[in-house]
């Protein structure tokens, strides 16, 4: 009887670890896409010559005079 519930034990194991390689590699295709997305997107925004951000960048307020 021990030696079946081993089994169950191992089998059940096995589902689960290909179960959580299955989602593992879902996310990583998926990190994958969105990855090169990204890269295509700065590529193209590097050759039109375009600045990643158009903003100007805010300064304080700030005194800068000398005393």
């Amino acid at each position: 009887m021990a030696s079946s519930l081993s089994l169950g034990r191992r089998l059940c194991f096995c589902v689960a670890a290909g179960k959580a390689m299955t989602e593992h590699e879902i996310a990583q295709k998926a990190f994958s896409a969105n990855r090169e997305r990204l890269k295509a997107e700065r590529l193209m925004r590097e050759a039109a010559g375009t600045p990643v951000s158009a903003k100007k960048a805010k300064t304080k307020n700030a005194k800068l005079a000398p005393r």
